[in-house]
């Protein structure tokens, strides 16, 4: 078999759990800034979500606005927080009573903004991966709310960014569209592998960007944050979630990069991706 058709076969990709050893080298260490904290967010329908963060667990409520159909619940969970910019924070919890949902929410403390990412395992299916995500754009209540609201944006399109996650693992990202991105394993276990896959980008602050993504292939997705505002030294976290290689058990990790701009793709105007 050529080693071109070795690539191709999708039946030999690494699993998540594989990819996990040493590939979080490059992780920021966690802040314990949220210690002690009790942040309450609350959305456009009156959904409201208390968080207490003490001694690594976060202890949450949530409780459904009167549009809102997913179910009251509360939980108990550990979590990881990452230092993105001043004042802004990246959460991360896997919910130990429901092992097929994680939470990654951004926290804006100047601004009294958050953005509550949720990635669910299920089944995958025609135009359905098997990790689907949902974004909820919400407000920190006792803090006012200044700035723009999290919101989608078309801002990474064009771009190609390599990114190093560890002295052994490097990827690099073409940013095509709205939904679309191309990703390919420049080092590491998944060297020569490519694919192109759904995405979607939130902007934060100015030039600070949620970037998330869901696979095809292998049933994970991942939500990252990442500050483009020095094209020479991007900084991103995130997290992966999915199924591992026997594909039953819910496998969530978080990790860290170092990121540089290495070209950037202008289309005319009645080409444009993202007109």
């Amino acid at each position: 078999m050529t080693e071109s058709n070795t690539l191709s076969d999708t039946s030999t990709w690494l699993p998540l759990d594989g990819l996990a050893p040493g590939f979080d080298a490059n992780k920021a260490e966690p802040t314990g800034d949220l210690e002690g904290r009790d942040i309450v967010i609350v959305d456009g329908r009156g959904t409201t979500i208390r968080h207490s963060f003490n001694n690594g667990r976060v202890v949450w409520s949530y409780e459904p606005g009167a549009t809102d159909t997913y179910p009251a619940g509360s939980g108990d969970d550990p979590y990881e927080a990452f230092l993105v910019d001043d004042g802004l924070y990246f959460a991360q919890f896997h919910h130990a009573h429901l092992p097929t949902e994680a939470v990654s929410l951004v926290i804006d403390l100047r601004h009294g903004r958050a953005l509550a990412g949720v990635s669910t395992i299920g089944e995958a299916g025609p135009g359905r991966t098997a990790v689907t995500q949902t974004f909820t754009p919400m407000t920190i209540e006792g803090v006012p709310a200044t700035g723009t609201a999290p919101a989608p944006t078309t801002a990474l399109i064009g771009r190609r960014v390599q990114w190093i996650y560890s002295p052994e693992h490097a990827y690099e990202h073409v940013y095509l569209s709205p939904q679309w991105y191309t990703w390919q394993c420049l080092a590491g276990p998944e060297r020569g592998l490519a694919d192109t896959d759904e995405n979607s980008v939130w902007e934060i602050r100015p030039g600070i960007y949620v970037f998330a993504w869901r696979e095809k292939v292998i049933p994970c997705a991942s939500i990252t944050i990442a500050d483009h505002r020095d094209a020479s030294a991007i900084r991103s976290h995130g997290v992966l979630f999915g199924l591992d290689e026997t594909g039953t058990v819910p496998t969530h990790f978080t990790f860290g990069a170092h990121g540089r701009l290495i070209s950037v793709t202008v289309h005319s105007d009645e080409f444009d991706p993202a007109a």
